[in-house]
């Protein structure tokens, strides 16, 4: 950690180093953490002066908690929700993007941060910064724009049947968004309609193809726990209104297995296979992907928001839609 002076306490508050460094090394130990020979259970950061800690080359706001998490450390950064939001927008879209589109992205992200923040106030963090929840880039400029997207929709969330609920998003839908239920094994999930989305189409994602060698293939489902021998062919069992791939057969030398449309698109890789809204065909060497749009399709398309804005919608009609 750089960016000092540097106050280094425990999570009670009490001082653990004399003075305010501007660096402090912490290291995993068996029971919890190490700081300039202090064990701890965890530790906590924040600046003495100045705007903020830097991490790996990142400054970040707030506070910074280093813990232990199984055989690696954790590093929270602690801070107000609208100036997580900022952070968050600027990770996942471009601030030269429209107004509109930065506001309605800003209300979703919000939902979102905020129902998990119920769901996991007992843990010691409510969200990663990566895919499985929201990116996040730690500081923003005051220049960017996504400060203002953030402070005109301050305090704005979504509920479903007068709950927060998980609102999704994704990148682009590929022409229709999917039903959570269909895509997410969870209970809780809100029935969202599925919708035609006539402003899908301008995005690098629109259409994409993948021409994945089956020896590769083979190596990355064998990673993932099937084991069918060689494989020799892909067969879809069920498509959903969207037509993205529900369940199919993975058929190999040595047996058959089925899998759920988003479980086969991890194992392959979400980046590499874009979403499950594909057709598929196998050759004597490559399984021939041809699909469209990118990542689960399910709620806000996020290149669909941008084209909605350019054509004069406003946010909250953004989000209705």
């Amino acid at each position: 950690m750089a960016g000092g002076p540097i106050s280094v306490a425990d999570l009670n508050g009490a001082a653990v180093l004399d003075g305010s460094p501007s660096r402090v090394r912490v290291s995993l130990t068996n029971s919890g953490v190490e700081v300039e020979g202090r064990l701890l259970p965890a530790v906590r950061l924040r600046p003495a002066t100045g705007p903020g800690l830097k991490l790996n080359g990142r400054e970040y706001p707030g506070i910074l908690d280093v813990l232990k998490n199984g055989d690696s450390l954790s590093v929270v950064n602690e801070l107000p929700l609208e100036e997580y939001l900022v952070g968050v927008l600027k990770a996942e879209v471009s601030d030269t993007w429209p107004l509109e589109m930065l506001k309605a992205q800003a209300v979703v992200a919000r939902t979102y941060a905020a129902y998990h923040r119920q769901l996991n106030a007992a843990k010691p963090f409510h969200l990663l910064a990566s895919t499985a929840h929201q990116q996040y880039v730690g500081r923003v400029p005051s220049s960017s724009r996504v400060w203002l997207a953030v402070k005109e929709t301050e305090g704005e969330v979504l509920h479903w049947e007068g709950q927060l609920f998980p609102a999704f998003f994704h990148t682009e839908s590929g022409g229709y968004t999917e039903d959570p239920r269909r895509v997410f094994v969870a209970t809780n999930m809100p029935a969202l309609k599925p919708v035609r989305d006539e402003f899908s189409g301008g995005s690098p994602y629109t259409h994409w193809n993948l021409d994945l060698p089956l020896r590769e293939l083979t190596e990355l489902l064998q990673k993932g726990g099937v084991s069918v021998g060689s494989l020799v062919r892909l067969e879809v069992l069920e498509r959903g209104p969207s037509l993205r791939v529900i369940r199919l057969a993975v058929h190999g030398t040595r047996g058959s297995a089925v899998l759920r449309g988003v479980d086969f698109r991890k194992i392959i890789g979400n980046d590499s296979l874009k979403s499950t809204l594909f057709a598929v065909a196998v050759d004597k060497k490559y399984a021939r992907f041809a699909g469209r749009g990118y990542g689960h399709g399910v709620g806000f398309s996020q290149w669909s928001a941008k084209a909605m804005a350019e054509k004069g919608y406003r946010y909250r009609h953004i989000l209705e839609f």
